[in-house]
């Protein structure tokens, strides 16, 4: 059988719906159809499978042991207690390992076996969330800032960006039909999509809200992004506009790198969906369709010139854009503990190790953890006298639990101390900040560990940083198991990208802002060569940082790293840049 490119299969799809009824029928394989495996990406899961008994299995002559991850469509990672209780469920009764958080604020059950994967699907439209377009070449979750000391501009911002999300779903009904049982009326598999067209978008799209001084979303790594501007009196102005970031990359291909976000100017709040739509549309035709590693917004703009891009923004638009307001952002990542809203509720930001929400996990200290019970807890307490407290997922893979009433706050904190959710007191700067992406076994793409290592590899680290007496520093640490980038590591001060089991390219000098790319230091390493070729620099950067003076800034300064001559070229906004165009 011929295999079909990814932009045949979208047009001949009839709007998605391909033949997964009949793939998921079929009783013979756990998995799908060729055509459908690309198909149910937009329906928002992934067909995967065990890679650690992938090899056993086929001398064994079987099948691989397929599964199946599902990712939500949950804008800004806000849910209810009750919606909380009943994701435990599902994740309990369907998935494996727990729940996952992942950094578009998005939850991902792994291990979904095909025969289970509709009663799943209904079980998490029951809890009024859907995973409609959660992956495949439309826009993705789009991302709100979540930590809690901006409460005051939260909640508007994140009522912007869900409804953002609404205006960008397909308007094709085959979610419905497929999953759900809706009725196939006449004209099904021929909806107009004006906004995706026959052929969807080149590649995925993702969209990020951000509200300084925090950068918890890497407001830059994202194709489109929201900046919240707010006027005198502390109420939303409007946002400025950044276009063209992401973070996916091939390795040894020049061609394709990772890329930081233009500010192009300012809009209103009530301008926010025609320059989306704008943006989106103008990807969607320009777009590369036939060379798919460059498909992505910011290649267009890198090919077709970033003055015609904007240009041809604002003519779809149908209004020029103003100039850029002043902004800052301090850091990005996020702060733990508690902290008062402007509401009188209080929040409560949680370590997460990796968004991994399981219970025995390790904590990397020896000891174990009840994520999953003691959160269950926490959320049986908040939806019977929360009275509309809630739960945010931050783009960090933390969480928050939000607008907590001051009579409940002694109670969940008990709980959180009882079941180990209380590690980010003793957890180092660097243990705090780390992320990682899923990496083995289940991701077909990665090249070495990364969520099943980080615990291990920061040990070792934080051991380096204790010997040249700077265990203190909020260092950014950032494990991926390929170059394509879901833990955005192109943003940490200290990054690993896997290159091949145990063998990573490691990364340094980003900034703590998210305003910064790092570069390539050593290609191709082992761990006692990267812990070797850190030993030195943590040295130097005890010696001679400048007051709390960044790891990342410190290389930079030093001469260890420099500014990619492509970002200098393509003006991919440094700390320098930055700070003129906001200025």
């Amino acid at each position: 059988m011929a295999t079909h490119s990814v932009e045949d299969i979208k047009a001949q799809s009839a709007r998605l719906r391909g033949t997964l009824l009949q793939s998921l029928a079929d009783p013979v394989t756990g998995a799908l159809r060729e055509d459908d495996q690309t198909l149910i990406k937009y329906h928002g899961s992934y067909q995967q499978d065990d890679r650690d008994v992938r090899e056993t299995r086929r001398l064994a002559k079987l099948e691989p042991a397929h599964s199946f991850m599902i990712r939500t469509r949950t804008p800004g990672g806000v849910v209810s207690p009750a919606q909380w209780l009943q994701f435990d469920a599902i994740a309990r009764r369907f998935a494996e390992r727990g729940l996952r958080i992942t950094t578009r604020q998005a939850f991902q059950f792994h291990g979904v076996i095909k025969t289970e994967l509709k009663a799943t699907m209904q079980a998490i439209n029951a809890a009024l969330v859907d995973t409609l377009a959660a992956c495949g070449d439309v826009n993705r979750n789009v991302a709100v800032a979540a930590n809690p000391h901006v409460s005051r501009l939260h909640a508007g911002v994140h009522a912007q960006a869900a409804a953002l999300s609404e205006h960008l779903l397909p308007n094709t009904r085959a979610y419905y039909e497929i999953w759900l049982d809706e009725e196939r009326v006449a004209g099904g598999g021929e909806e107009v999509e004006p906004i995706y067209g026959e052929r969807y978008l080149p590649r995925k799209f993702k969209i990020g809200f951000a509200i300084p001084p925090g950068n918890d979303v890497d407001v830059f790594a994202q194709d489109l992004g929201f900046i919240a501007i707010a006027d005198a009196g502390g109420k939303l102005a409007g946002y400025n506009v950044a276009i063209g970031g992401g973070m996916g990359a091939s390795h040894g291909d020049p061609e394709t790198y990772p890329r930081l976000a233009n500010v192009i100017g300012f809009v209103a709040p009530g301008q926010v969906i025609a320059v989306s739509e704008a943006v989106v549309t103008a990807q969607r035709d320009f777009g590369n369709r036939a060379v798919r590693k460059r498909a992505r917004l910011k290649y267009t703009i890198d090919d077709r010139g970033l003055e015609w891009f904007v240009a041809e923004v604002e003519r779809r638009a149908g209004f020029p854009l103003s100039p850029a307001r002043p902004f800052a952002f301090d850091h990005n990542g996020d702060r733990f503990g508690w902290v008062d809203g402007d509401d009188g509720r209080a929040h409560l930001t949680l370590r997460i190790p990796a968004g991994r929400i399981v219970d025995g996990a390790l904590d990397g200290r020896g000891g174990a953890v009840r994520h999953l019970s003691g959160l269950r807890a926490i959320a049986a307490l908040l939806d019977a006298e929360g009275d509309g407290a809630e739960f945010r997922m931050t783009p960090n893979q933390n969480l928050v639990v939000a607008r907590v009433p001051s009579a409940l706050r002694a109670r969940v904190d008990a709980l959180a101390a009882e079941h180990g959710l209380d590690g980010w007191r003793a957890a180092s700067p660097l243990r705090r900040n780390a992320l990682a992406c899923v990496a083995l076994p289940t991701c077909g793409l990665a090249m070495a560990e990364a969520e099943r290592y980080l615990p291990e590899f920061t040990g070792k680290v934080e051991a380096l940083l204790a010997r040249h007496g700077i265990a203190d520093a909020p260092i950014h640490l950032r494990l991926s198991g390929c170059p394509n980038g879901c833990s955005r590591p192109y943003l940490g001060e200290i990054a690993l990208v896997g290159k091949a089991p145990g063998r990573y390219n490691l990364m340094l000098g980003a900034d703590h802002r998210g305003q910064r790319l790092n570069t390539l230091y050593r290609e191709n390493i082992d761990e006692a060569t990267i812990l070797g070729a850190l030993d030195p620099l943590f040295a130097r950067y005890a010696a001679s940082r400048d007051g709390n003076e960044g790891f990342g800034d410190f290389l930079l300064r030093d001469g260890i790293v420099d500014i990619p001559d492509r970002d200098r070229r393509r003006g991919i906004p440094t700390d320098t840049l930055l700070i003129e165009a906001s200025a």
